[in-house]
């Protein structure tokens, strides 16, 4: 049953590619300009600069910065505020591509890194403030509420995490890795061939799913597509307190679309997402129940 399912599954998508062709394509050409218009300007910069923190050193810095916020809100090293940080000024896959990074460098440990992708992997301002708060919810002001709403869901969600899950294992550094010193230009060389990557898996998923999810004869009902792709869930939401409240689960869980992308950034370190999966379902529920809270009165 476990095979016949997801053959079924393309089968059928197969079979609605033949039968819908010129949806298809039209969903290729907006998955496309989203890329081009939001995608690409907000990540890929974004990209060269934490490769270049990460290979010059950075963490270490960040490390001491923040350890002293860190070690009691999720009993971790400062050295993890890097991925947090990453998640919720850059967006989805920022938080998981940082944690994978600092994995590989062996700066944190497996078990770091695998809790880290449970709460680290966040919605960026740029989206909430613009395209979801001003853009679909006519309220600028909304847009900052989201956001205030997605960073306390996902702390809430690492401190809970972090306390169920003792085990953070040891770090590698000094072990059976050793990071090298690199120069800037090697560093500037790789960080922009490695964002230019990173960039383009994204762009590829992002245009999949949005085919995915026009291709059924009938529009997918909300829930359905909220868990599918975030982008055309957060495009169907209509101004006011219900709309908000779903709005902020959906950014909160980020749809299938999102885990995909974060999956294949951090495939090549081979970590599990178990509790990325767990942690983005506590965060869609919280962020709903912090939403219905914080818009009683508005």
């Amino acid at each position: 049953m476990k095979k016949f399912l997801p053959v079924l599954a393309i089968l059928t998508a197969a079979i609605l590619l033949l039968l819908r062709p010129q949806e298809a394509a039209d969903a290729v050409r907006d998955g496309l300009t989203l890329c081009g218009r939001t995608v690409i300007p907000s990540l890929f910069p974004f990209f060269v600069v934490i490769s270049l923190l990460l290979q010059l050193g950075a963490a270490e810095a960040l490390g001491s910065l923040f350890g002293p916020v860190m070690r009691p809100l999720f009993r971790m090293r400062g050295v993890c505020a890097l991925p947090l940080l990453a998640g919720l000024l850059g967006g989805y896959p920022s938080g998981a591509k940082t944690a994978a990074g600092l994995y590989g460098q062996g700066r944190i440990s497996r078990q770091e890194a695998e809790l880290l992708l449970g709460f680290c992997d966040n919605c960026g301002p740029a989206f909430l403030m613009g395209y979801v708060g001003a853009g679909i919810l006519k309220d600028p002001g909304a847009g900052i509420r989201l956001y205030l709403v997605h960073i306390l869901a996902a702390l809430l969600t690492g401190a809970a995490l972090c306390r169920l899950i003792k085990d953070r294992g040891l770090a590698l550094t000094g072990k059976s890795l050793l990071i090298k010193a690199v120069s800037f230009p090697q560093a500037l060389t790789s960080s922009v061939s490695g964002a230019v990557a990173s960039t383009l898996n994204i762009c590829a998923f992002v245009v999949f799913f949005q085919v995915l999810a026009a291709l059924p004869p009938a529009p997918l009902p909300l829930p359905v597509l909220g868990g599918l792709e975030m982008v055309g869930a957060a495009a169907a939401l209509a101004p006011g307190r219900m709309g908000f409240i779903a709005a902020a689960a959906i950014v909160g869980w980020g749809g299938l679309s999102v885990h995909c992308q974060a999956m294949s950034l951090t495939a090549p370190e081979g970590l599990s997402f178990r509790w990325h999966w767990v942690g983005k379902g506590m965060q869609a529920a919280l962020s709903a129940l912090l939403a219905a809270g914080i818009s009683q009165n508005l």
